[in-house]
């Protein structure tokens, strides 16, 4: 199977992806979701996600084609939100099935990693009615090092 790779300005559904996901995959003894969603509480009524949209498509899909080039996966799917969205909202999923375990959570791992820290979007947080660019976290680049 080929990787599935998606960019959307619209709400999606995770479960129904993931269930479209898995039906293809019936040899994969192990199937790997991340879901990121937007944050609710400590004041936040909305994110943003802007992109470039000659680079952003591309980059994603050049992320799949490393993971696929790295771990014996029989799947992967990559859903990337852009645009406003509220608390609990849909923002990525990440799948990746393999015959075995520790291929699939690598392989997932390492791509929400990627994404995260060589993202191609710019994020911005409303609170308090006003927005608020998110710069990234040294967390973020400290996820991507343990990749070497």
């Amino acid at each position: 199977m080929d990787s599935q790779v998606r960019l959307l300005t619209a709400p999606f559904d995770p479960a129904a992806l993931l269930a479209a996901f898995t039906a293809g995959l019936p040899h994969a003894g192990g199937v790997v979701s991340f879901l990121g969603q937007v944050r609710a509480g400590e004041g936040v009524e909305a994110l943003e996600l802007r992109h470039y949209e000659p680079l952003t498509l591309p980059a994603m899909r050049d992320l799949a084609v490393r993971v696929r080039g790295r771990w014996d996966i029989d799947g992967l799917l990559i859903v990337h939100r852009s645009g406003e969205m509220g608390p609990a909202e849909p923002i990525v999923l990440v799948a990746a099935a393999a015959r075995h375990r520790r291929d699939a959570f690598a392989a997932a791992d390492f791509a929400m990693d990627h994404l995260k820290s060589e993202s191609w979007f710019w994020k911005r947080e409303k609170r308090g009615g006003i927005w608020h660019w998110i710069e990234p976290r040294e967390q973020d680049f400290e996820d991507i090092a343990r990749w070497g």
